[in-house]
């Protein structure tokens, strides 16, 4: 079983990129896991042309998102942890998801993913207000049900502003790699 568990942070080496080790860590012992960053993948905006609602093809040539929905692709397990930019998504994250235009299943035709992936979600912020949390995790799923990826779990961590900050977290974190760690894959 293959897990990628994508930073939708351009910081490579921050609280984001932390919870990603230690997720990474936690299910390594079960699964494949290769952990990317955003940032890694350098590709164009979507320019909204709505071509791909009729072709399932991108106008844009082939970039870096292309190279990231292989990645999904490849996967049986997706983990997205995100921080909060403005209380959503980064905007590197979102720019990538408008890209998935071709893949989703609100038009025909559209390009699709091997069937059965398991599609968990993290959020993490500064302040105390789960209900940004709540909404970064909406938007993952709401993403990953265009690319009809099964959402089964989520973990919100607020009051997160430096790595040092998940220490005392350390039972949310395990509580959401179990389930991980439990995915049925069929």
């Amino acid at each position: 079983m293959n897990a990628l568990i994508l930073n939708c942070s351009p910081v490579r080496d921050g609280a984001t990129a932390e919870i990603v080790r230690i997720v990474s860590q936690a299910v390594s012992a079960r699964m494949q896991t290769k952990c990317v960053c955003i940032d890694d993948y350098d590709f164009r905006f979507c320019k909204g042309c709505r071509r791909c609602h009729e072709t399932a093809e991108c106008i844009i040539p082939p970039d870096g998102a292309g190279l990231l929905i292989e990645e999904f692709a490849a996967a049986d397990v997706i983990v997205c942890v995100s921080p909060s930019y403005w209380a959503d998504i980064p905007g590197q994250f979102k720019a990538f998801i408008d890209r998935c235009t071709p893949w989703c299943n609100t038009h025909e035709p559209h390009k699709s993913l091997p069937a059965g992936k398991k599609g968990y979600a993290a959020a993490l912020r500064t302040g105390p207000n789960r209900k940004e949390c709540e909404r970064i995790i909406g938007s993952i799923e709401h993403f990953y049900g265009h690319l009809e990826i099964e959402c089964c779990g989520s973990l919100c961590l607020t009051g997160i502003e430096t790595k040092d900050d998940l220490s005392g977290r350390t039972a949310e974190i395990e509580t959401f790699c179990a389930k991980i760690n439990g995915s049925d894959i069929t």
